[in-house]
This record gives C-alpha cells, sequence and structure tokens, in this order.
C-alpha cells in the first residue's frame, strides 16, 4: 500500500493532533493487514482486530485457549504481513531467565563479554505456555514487555520497534503450572481468546492446507507500523470520553464480590486501546461507543474476586458486564 507517512509527518508536528487524512491511513493500514491475516485465521476477524489494535497501541496480548487454535499461526502471520521478525518460546518449568532475554558469553580472543540475544528481541514473541514456567523466568519476559529492554550485567539493550508479546495459556490443563500473579497480569493490554472456527471456516482451513500453508506476503512495513503508532497517541480524547472510561474503572472496584478492581494502568489501557481502535476505524476521536466495545478484554482480567464470590459463580466477565449497564454513557461523540 501507498505510504503517506512521511508526507504527513512532515506537515504536521510531532505533538499534533491526529488528522482526518492520517486517520483514513491508520485504517487503510489497519483493514490490509487484518484482511491478509484473515485469510490464515479464518473467521475470527475481531480477535485479528483486537491484537492489532493492541500491537497500534503499544500493548501485549493474553491469548488463553485450548491447544490448536491458531495462536502460533496468527503471531506467525501478524510478523509477516508487516514484514517483521518472529520467534516462538516454549515455556518449561526448566526455562531459565537466560533462555528467554539472551547471555553474556566471554570472548577469550577478545577478552570481552559478547551479548548473545534471546527469542525475545523480535518483533512478535509468541510466548506458549507462560504458566508453565517458573516465577522467575515469567519475570524476566514481563520486565522486558513493560521497558522494552534487556539489561545484562548492567548493559540495555533495545528490542526494538514494533515489538509485541503474545502470551498463552491453557485454561483445561492446570497440574504444573504457575499462575500469574495479579501484577503480572496487568502488564497484558488485553486477554481474549481465538476459540474454535464456525463450521464453515473450519472447511475453508481444511481446503487450504491441503498443500502446506504458504508464507504471507507482506503488506505493510514495520516502520509504517511504527508510524501508525505515533498516529494512534495523537487521537483525540475529549473529556467526556476520559471521564467515561474513569467511571467505569471505578465501578470495577465498588462492585459487590470484588477484592481488587481494575488498576489505573487498566484505564491507560482502555484508553490507548480506544485509541488505537478509532484510528485503526478512520476515526481521528475516540467515541463511548469505543470504550465500552473494549471494556471487557481490557479489564476483566484486572480483576480479583471475593472467595465467596468465586464459590457462587461469579465471574470477572459478569462484572464488568454489569458495570457497563449501569455506568451511564455521555451523549455526545467524542469529537468534542
Amino acid at each position: 500500500m501507498r505510504d503517506p507517512a512521511a508526507t504527513a509527518a512532515a506537515r504536521a508536528d510531532d505533538r499534533a493532533a491526529l488528522t482526518p487524512e492520517q486517520a483514513r491511513w491508520v485504517q487503510q493500514l489497519f483493514q490490509a493487514c487484518g484482511d491478509a491475516i484473515a485469510e490464515v485465521i479464518q473467521g475470527k476477524r475481531r480477535v485479528i482486530d483486537l491484537v492489532f489494535a493492541s500491537a497500534l497501541a503499544g500493548g501485549h496480548v493474553l491469548l488463553e485457549d485450548v491447544p490448536g487454535t491458531g495462536k502460533t499461526a496468527l503471531a506467525r502471520s501478524l510478523a509477516e504481513v508487516v514484514q517483521g521478525t518472529a520467534s516462538r518460546i516454549q515455556f518449561t518449568p526448566d526455562l531459565l531467565p537466560g533462555d528467554v532475554t539472551g547471555i553474556s558469553v566471554y570472548d577469550q580472543r577478545a577478552g570481552v563479554f559478547e551479548f548473545h540475544a534471546g527469542p525475545v528481541f523480535a518483533n512478535v514473541v509468541l510466548a506458549d505456555e507462560i504458566n508453565r514456567a517458573s516465577p522467575k523466568t515469567q519475570s524476566a519476559l514481563l520486565e522486558v514487555m513493560e521497558e522494552g529492554r534487556v539489561t545484562i550485567d548492567g548493559v540495555s539493550h533495545e528490542v526494538g520497534s514494533p515489538f509485541l508479546v503474545i502470551a498463552t495459556q491453557n485454561p483445561v490443563e492446570q497440574a504444573g503450572t504457575y499462575r500469574l500473579p495479579e501484577a503480572q497480569l496487568d502488564r497484558f493490554m488485553i486477554k481474549t481468546a481465538i476459540g474454535y472456527p464456525d463450521a464453515s471456516a473450519m472447511l475453508r482451513i481444511l481446503q487450504q492446507h491441503r498443500g502446506g500453508q504458504a508464507p504471507l506476503a507482506a503488506v505493510v512495513s514495520t516502520g509504517m507500523v511504527t508510524q501508525a503508532q505515533d498516529f494512534v497517541n495523537r487521537v483525540h480524547v475529549s473529556p467526556l470520553v476520559a471521564d467515561y472510561a474513569v467511571r467505569i474503572v471505578e465501578a470495577t472496584r465498588r462492585a459487590s464480590g470484588v477484592r481488587l478492581g481494575a488498576s489505573v494502568r487498566g484505564a491507560l489501557a482502555l484508553v490507548r486501546l480506544a485509541s488505537a481502535w478509532a484510528a485503526g476505524h478512520g476515526r481521528h476521536f475516540v467515541t463511548p461507543d469505543d470504550v465500552r466495545d473494549l471494556a471487557l478484554p481490557v479489564l476483566a482480567h484486572r480483576i480479583v474476586l471475593e472467595p465467596e464470590a468465586e464459590f457462587d459463580g461469579v465471574t470477572a466477565v459478569q462484572i464488568v458486564g454489569q458495570v457497563l449497564l449501569d455506568v451511564r454513557m455521555p451523549q455526545e461523540n467524542g469529537a468534542a
């Protein structure tokens, strides 16, 4: 696709508000990448859009899903369409932090330590079954997610941009796993699931894979994705829309049966993802509907329930759903 980003950036100040023209460019990028990935991940366009919007918002994704639903294919396809690199880390109990981030190796000839980068140095990193590794190894990855760099022997190494971690958990098998603490779950912008495809999508998958899955052609470049991330940061969020997001987050803390509601990081993630969602749909401003539509994948995994509520069958998804019913939406379109 044509890249007008350089021209648009030259005309506007780096911190200027996003223009309608720039929003349409982000929409074209968003649509083109989503269409390409949808050729591989059949019948799951909303999940594809949520993951790509998270990448544009600078966040990371937690997929809690059963094996064989296309998690690896999603990560690989995303890297291919943006002409980036992809890596897959299979988390196991004996995995060490250095196996993820990399290590320093002493070069006897030169008399210095050389850094050997780990698999986390990629544009799209699939952390498969993250809850099977020890908390120490989990923390090593989550530190990179938060900081965007690895520090070994006092030397920092940037992982580059764009950088997206897609971590997976198997909700069925819990034996031999280490549950992610709430503070670590809070680092993920969204938690979602791919799920099984319907019958028609399954039929298309079988037909496509009879000859093997060919790599996807690059649709955009990593530089264009980085430019789109900058544009997302300029999307207009009106005070009324920001207030609506705050009221939703605060309501999760007051809800019955909740021991710990959504954090400040959760409120920031909700607004950032709503900004990416708006730009991805061709708007230079966020609407209350954007916030409402994204509240569930952004906030549900950040809520900790009281034991009594869990025993009664209450779920975080139900809590967020009730909050969205109770909190009144502002009567404006977000452009003000």
